[in-house]
């Protein structure tokens, strides 16, 4: 088993999750998702993200619009619908849980090895 491979399908584990936590304050386009997921070490690619934007806003937990750019073509702008803030809640509360239940383990397995 590659440790790569794993580690790739932690991070994808957890995108979903990411993707709403950077739209929950305020609205982006792909290039600033992009930049603030590689800014925090998730390594993502367009062609990973835009069918999952694409799955978000079908699920109606996005919506988006299109704003001209004084830089180039129009930029789509991501927002989170209500049902995505609601869906972003229950997943904060998941992932709290989750990452409580792992430190428990993680820890107690270290600590037994000492």
């Amino acid at each position: 088993m590659k440790i790569e491979n794993t580690k790739a399908q932690m991070r994808k584990g957890v995108l979903e999750f990411c993707i709403l936590s950077v739209l929950k304050d305020e609205d982006a386009y792909v290039a600033e998702i992009l930049s603030t997921l590689k800014d925090a070490k998730l390594l993502v690619v367009e062609g990973t993200i835009y069918p999952l934007l694409t799955r978000l806003k079908n699920a109606d937990l996005l919506s988006y619009r299109w704003e001209e750019s004084t830089s180039g073509p129009p930029r789509k702008y991501y927002s989170l619908t209500e049902t995505g803030h609601l869906f972003l809640t229950e997943l904060s509360s998941t992932w709290n849980a989750l990452q409580n239940a792992v430190n428990i383990v993680t820890s107690q397995k270290n600590n037994k090895n000492e």
